[in-house]
């Protein structure tokens, strides 16, 4: 890893004791997508372990730009980040920012996520997670970053059978642009890897949650209308099933990935214990203590039945162990739905 020493002097004024003099070995890594869920909770983690952070983030519309602004409003006051606002797909923005900074590492968070929007916008979601993708390979290979790590999601095993889905199996038959567009920039970054040495990881995260959310995934939707006594859309009989993966245990694998740097390695990031639709539905009234009502729909196209992380490559190459069972993650995320968004 390569570093340099730094010294930074900052005298903004904002506080009278404001006079912050750095003098120490600081990695400087960029975090695309830093205002959203995952990239937000990720920044945190990583300027609290001494990381320099340059965040950048377009601040799209997918869901409401003044939730990320209240995000990214929790590193005002850290010495060690700036926010960049920049589109991954706008090429010469990304050769500004390269040309100005360096980079020990990238971690690569944005994206356009949702199966459903996939199927309605195919060529925004190719753009951005193709494209996108691309272009940062593309600055990582001209200025020599030696480590690259990318999300790619659990939707690419697509409707397999074989369950536990392991990094091993075979990841040819997406059902939803969202997916085939992971699993091409998975491709993407193998094939830097293999022709550029490029160190790099791709992190298939399986159905995250937590404060501070996804407004349009099911944790979010289903307590906001259970709690406005709201129907709730209940896709199928219930059956499917989703491996529900909390926040801070999805961070302490992106962590270790960040510190751990690999030749080429993709790892499952998962909790390894789905849930079914039916058990999700009757625990969050158990943590409301309200019944739900309940709008029945068809399984909608781009769904996959189950999803469920075999994570023991992350465990024996990264130490990844999740600490948080689904009733404790999603009664904390209630609480804290019922504090910041009621």
């Amino acid at each position: 890893m390569k570093v340099r020493l730094r010294i930074i002097i900052l005298t903004t004024g904002h506080h009278k004791d404001e006079l912050a003099i750095y003098n120490k070995f600081m990695p400087k890594i960029l975090v695309t997508g830093c205002a959203g869920f995952i990239g937000s909770h990720t920044t945190l983690a990583l300027l609290n372990q001494g990381y320099e952070v340059v965040g950048l983030d377009n601040f799209n519309d997918y869901y409401n730009p003044a939730w990320k602004q209240i995000n990214l409003d929790q590193f005002n006051n850290r010495p060690q980040f700036e926010f960049i606002k920049a589109d991954i797909t706008d090429l010469a923005a990304l050769k500004q920012i390269f040309q100005d900074h360096r980079f020990d590492k990238i971690l690569h968070l944005a994206a356009r996520a949702g199966v459903r929007p996939s199927i309605e916008q195919p060529l925004l979601y190719q753009k951005v997670n193709v494209e996108g993708t691309l272009n940062l390979l593309e600055m990582a290979r001209e200025h020599q970053i030696p480590h690259f790590i990318s999300a790619s999601s659990s939707s690419v095993y697509g409707n397999q059978q074989k369950v536990p889905f392991s990094e091993t199996d075979s990841v040819n038959e997406p059902i939803s642009p969202y997916a085939a567009t992971k699993k091409a920039g998975e491709m993407l970054c193998y094939t830097y890897a293999h022709l550029y040495g490029i160190k790099t990881s791709c992190l298939r995260f399986f159905t995250v949650y937590g404060p501070a959310g996804r407004p349009d995934m099911a944790p979010y939707l289903f307590t906001e209308a259970i709690l406005q006594g709201k129907p709730i859309n209940k896709f199928g009989d219930g059956s499917t099933k989703r491996d529900y993966t909390y926040i801070d245990d999805i961070v302490d694998g992106i962590m270790a990935v960040v510190a751990k740097p690999f030749k080429f390695e993709i790892f499952n990031l998962g909790n390894n214990t789905p849930v079914s639709l039916n058990e999700f539905i009757a625990l969050l009234e158990e943590i409301i203590g309200k019944k739900a009502l309940i709008n029945q729909l068809s399984m909608q196209p781009g769904d996959v039945n189950t999803t469920y992380a075999d994570i023991s490559k992350a465990q024996q190459l990264l130490g990844y162990e999740p600490r948080t069972s689904f009733k404790d993650g999603l009664t904390k995320f209630v609480k804290w739905y019922k504090t910041h968004r009621l």
